[in-house]
């Protein structure tokens, strides 16, 4: 059995806000947040259009949470700093 690679990503909403996940399929997850479906966050729902604008790949879902965290975290500054650096 392959172990699934987890990733985390950020959005950019229309309201020029962030919002940080993790998942397995980050194309997936993506169309999710911006279609008019209800499995994409709540927060995203009234943000759209929303703009994949950082991704990055761990190997377990633990990892995945603690960056998570970690991103949720950071200072609006910081966050752009972070998506201006890929």
């Amino acid at each position: 059995m392959t172990q699934a690679r987890w990733a985390v990503y950020m959005l950019r909403c229309v309201d020029d806000s962030f919002y940080t996940g993790i998942t397995t399929d980050p194309e997936r997850r993506v169309k999710e947040h911006a279609s008019d479906d209800r499995k994409g966050a709540k927060y995203t729902r009234s943000r759209r259009p929303v703009v994949l604008v950082h991704l990055e790949y761990v190997d377990t879902r633990s990892a995945a949470l603690k960056r998570e965290r970690n991103i949720k975290r950071l200072s609006r500054c910081e966050k752009l700093a972070l998506v201006k650096d890929k």
